[in-house]
């Protein structure tokens, strides 16, 4: 796989309401590990679509050279489809199977052409994705989440492609799912191109490539490597926006004391031709001389402030705008030990083990809640929440609010501005309290006033962490399932503010392991075999 690349030489794209997303971009890409990182909204899935050939750029070209594999972050599958057919190897199954009972058919060899052990390649590529067990007859909509990005992935792999794309492959991958991808990641030797949010994944990237205003810039190394560079850029630059501004102050306050310096001379030659009884014409000739050396004193000066400022204008936008959450939520406070869920023998749905689940959530425990996909994790946080009634057991609550963030973020109305919404938290609240509130969220002027329903996933995230931190009364327990998902590496730190600034207790389901360490969970559960164990 040595001639793996991807090439892109002046790439320019724009959606069909003609807003740009980048333009000239070039650079070339070879074998190795590349993880593809920037905020969300930058560009990153469309450039792998325009690379996969499913976009046409509006300007250069793209080269992929070597057999191209794709996985999207929405992989457009129907539950209709089989396995075998999502695999993409259904007709060469057929054509085994006819010629197996007596069909010779010309036909059947061409459609099998060199795949002869494709039942055998396939097996052991879906026995490393933890797919062994998975008929080929059987269908998509009986899988979970999790093993449809992994049969995704193990459809792409099959092609033996030479250049690999992923589009956050660890979404909705449980632990061990997660797992498996990095060990296939870490023996792939062609030309890997991939965007993901999980730290742990881009920990064993070979280098770090960053679409940052409108460039892809490109750094040595894994994440944590591509972390500690920016941040000795970060404090160069600061550095240098500090030394600017001084520099500035000076040549201001040096153009103020020539200025107050010409006019003090001016003034005395004023006096001292009056008193001297020359000629007019003399007198007139002297005062322009001494005004134009003063003008021209006034334009150096002028220049040197104007440079300065230019220099403080370059070294602030070496300054990034990865703005962090700064909250302090005193509301959310629950006194250590008290009991604010107690469950006795749950049962729902037919997930949990007979005598059912045991769970008791204290004040203010941080938990987290771990487990393979389809186990049961988000119907046990709705059995918490009260969104969901058990089916059997005994469930106490203590007096307080329980907030649930699903998966997908649907607490909020889509047509009512952030705002709009944030009143309905909070109607008690006098309205400059809630507009200083959102701006501490980041919904600053304008952004307060934007429709829910047009905020990216980041944006989203923010507005109704708002309304759930911020509402009247302030929730004792926050329940949180799978909040990382699609976030892009600014918000996750974003989340991880809000949540370090929370003073209740929370239950998150996560299997992002330094997400998990970052918010300082206190408390493991793992559901497993329809049983809840520490």
């Amino acid at each position: 796989m040595s001639d793996a690349s991807i090439v892109c030489s002046a790439l320019s794209f724009s959606w069909p309401d003609d807003t740009p997303v980048f333009g000239d971009l070039s650079f070339t890409a070879g074998p190795g590990r590349t993880g593809l990182v920037a905020p969300n909204g930058t560009g990153k899935s469309t450039l792998l679509r325009l690379i996969a050939g499913e976009l046409t750029p509006t300007g250069g070209s793209v080269t992929v050279g070597g057999v191209l594999g794709y996985l999207p972050q929405t992989l457009p599958l129907t539950g209709d489809l089989t396995v075998a057919e999502v695999l993409g190897i259904a007709p060469v199954i057929a054509a085994l199977d006819a010629i197996e009972s007596g069909d010779a058919s010309e036909e059947h060899f061409a459609v099998i052409g060199n795949d002869w052990d494709i039942e055998e390649r396939t097996k052991a590529q879906l026995d490393r994705l933890g797919l062994g067990d998975v008929a080929f007859e059987r269908r998509l909509g009986t899988l979970s989440g999790g093993q449809v990005v992994s049969l995704g992935l193990a459809a792409q792999l099959l092609k033996r492609p030479d250049v690999l794309l992923l589009d956050e492959p660890t979404n909705n991958l449980d632990l061990d799912a997660r797992r498996r991808l990095y060990a296939v990641l870490g023996d792939w030797n062609g030309c890997l191109l991939l965007v993901s949010h999980d730290r742990e994944l881009l920990d064993r990237m070979d280098r770090i490539a960053e679409l940052h205003q409108g460039e892809l810039r490109w750094y040595g190394g894994n994440f944590t490597a591509y972390e500690e560079a920016v941040r000795a850029e970060q404090e160069a630059a600061e550095r240098n926006v500090r030394s600017a501004e001084q520099e500035l102050k000076r040549e201001k306050r040096e153009m103020q004391q020539a200025r107050e310096r010409a006019e003090r001379r001016a003034g005395n030659a004023a006096r001292n031709l009056k008193n001297a009884g020359l000629a007019r014409i003399v007198a007139g000739g002297l005062k322009r001389s001494a005004q134009e050396s003063a003008g021209r004193a006034g334009q150096m000066h002028a220049s040197r402030v104007g440079d300065a400022q230019a220099r403080l204008d370059e070294a602030g936008r070496a300054l990034r705008d990865d703005q962090k959450l700064v909250l302090e939520l005193p509301g959310t406070g629950v006194p250590a030990g008290r009991t604010l869920f107690d469950g006795e023998g749950l049962r729902a749905r037919g997930l949990f083990a007979e005598p059912g689940l045991d769970l008791t959530i204290r004040g203010p425990e941080r938990i987290a809640l771990t487990g393979p996909n389809g186990a049961g994790k988000s119907t046990l946080l709705r059995l918490v929440s009260g969104d969901l009634e058990p089916e059997g057991g005994l469930v106490r609550r203590a007096e307080g609010r329980v907030a649930y963030l699903s998966q997908r973020l649907d607490l909020l109305d889509p047509d009512r501005t952030v705002a709009e919404n944030f009143a309905a938290f909070a109607p008690g609240m006098l309205q400059a309290d809630r507009m200083n509130l959102l701006a501490r969220f980041l919904f600053r002027g304008s952004r307060a006033h934007l429709p829910v329903g047009v905020l990216s996933g980041g944006e989203l995230l923010r507005a109704t962490l708002a309304c759930v931190l911020c509402a009247e009364p302030a929730p004792q327990l926050l329940l949180l399932d799978e909040p990382t998902n699609n976030l892009d590496l600014v918000s996750v730190g974003q989340l991880e503010s809000a949540l370090g600034a929370y003073r209740g207790a929370f239950v998150v389901v996560s299997h992002d392991e330094r997400f998990l360490t970052e918010i300082g969970v206190e408390r493991r559960l793992r559901l497993a075999e329809g049983r809840l164990v520490p």
